[in-house]
């Protein structure tokens, strides 16, 4: 389970952060940027990966209750101009600028630290599983995605983004070859170019 192990390390407010969204086919990718408060830890926290729906909506605000949050997102554009990674990078500056103060370090999920962000930052591989920050932060960014998608959904029925949030599920890729491509698709990615290309 995650601790604070990593933050207890640090002088100052540190933040964890987290994205989701790099896989899925249609959709923009969120960041939350996440401070906790040591005496006020919701129980149960982990990565969001390891909850259930229903315990991470739970979770969810139980962090926003106590916690000092901040999300970001980049857009479908954004990621063809800039490359998935880049955008997610761009997303967690964007949440770490969006929390009420600003921390003195990071702690980033993952193995490389954002290009151009202003404060210190240490990159954890798997943070999400070793950092209570990093851990509520997963949970805000995929709660928030996640309700995204339902909504983006609505408006494009067929396409199964209430459940599937986007990924390349089979009834995601059927209702492609059915339903064609919408402008929340990523064209830069390898499935959904084959098929506008395949369409010219």
């Amino acid at each position: 389970m995650p601790d604070l192990t990593y933050e207890r390390r640090l002088i100052g407010p540190v933040c964890g952060v987290d994205e989701v969204g790099r896989g899925p086919l249609a959709g923009p990718v969120y960041a939350a940027a996440v401070i906790v408060d040591p005496d006020a830890l919701p129980p149960g926290l982990d990565d969001s990966k390891k909850l259930t729906a229903r315990r991470r909506v739970l979770a969810y605000a139980a962090i926003m209750a106590v916690a000092e949050v901040g999300v970001g997102c980049a857009s479908v554009a954004e990621i063809e101009t800039h490359n998935i990674l880049r955008a997610s990078h761009i997303a967690m500056c964007r949440a770490i600028a969006a929390l009420p103060r600003k921390p003195a370090h990071a702690l980033i999920d993952g193995n490389l630290i954002p290009k151009g962000l202003d404060i210190p930052a240490t990159a954890l591989v798997k943070g999400d599983g070793i950092s209570l920050s990093i851990a509520a932060a997963s949970i805000i960014a995929k709660v928030t995605r996640d309700g995204v998608m339902a909504k983006l959904a609505q408006d494009h029925p067929g396409y199964g983004w209430e459940t599937n949030m986007g990924y390349p599920s089979a009834a995601h890729r059927a209702a492609l070859r059915d339903l064609g491509v919408t402008q929340h698709h990523r064209h830069s990615f390898a499935p959904i170019h084959k098929i506008l290309v395949e369409e010219k």
